[in-house]
């Protein structure tokens, strides 16, 4: 069992920047792949990023490459997503997740956090 919280989230001017975190309980947070999805108002659950199991894996949804980094402390059983050149279609509630399969797919994630807002005005 795994548990999942975000933290970073809130309010930010287009171009500027976020950095989310998600910090998970448990002794096995370094078996899992760990990613992160957004969900908008109005619209379905997206994958944005994910990391594996070591850390030196990552891929990214192509609307944020380039703009977000996502990393993780197998140490500090956290993973982070920094965010910059935000614009407001990056506001959505941001969900870490982990899963035991390196994968853009949603319903393969075991373990999900509440979920962090992230606004991003004009």
């Amino acid at each position: 069992q795994v548990q999942l919280v975000e933290s970073g989230g809130g309010l930010v001017q287009a171009g500027g920047s976020l950095r989310l975190s998600c910090a998970a309980s448990g002794r096995t947070f370094s078996i899992y792949a760990m990613g992160w999805f957004r969900q908008a108002p109005g619209k379905e659950r997206e994958f944005v990023a994910i990391v594996n199991r070591s850390g030196g894996g990552t891929s990214y949804a192509d609307s944020v490459k380039g703009r977000f980094t996502i990393s993780r402390d197998n140490v500090k059983n956290t993973v982070y997503l920094q965010m910059n050149s935000l614009t407001p279609e990056d506001t959505a509630v941001y969900y870490c997740a982990a899963g035991l399969g390196y994968t853009y797919y949603s319903g393969a994630y075991a373990y999900w956090g509440q979920g962090t807002q992230v606004t991003v005005s004009s």
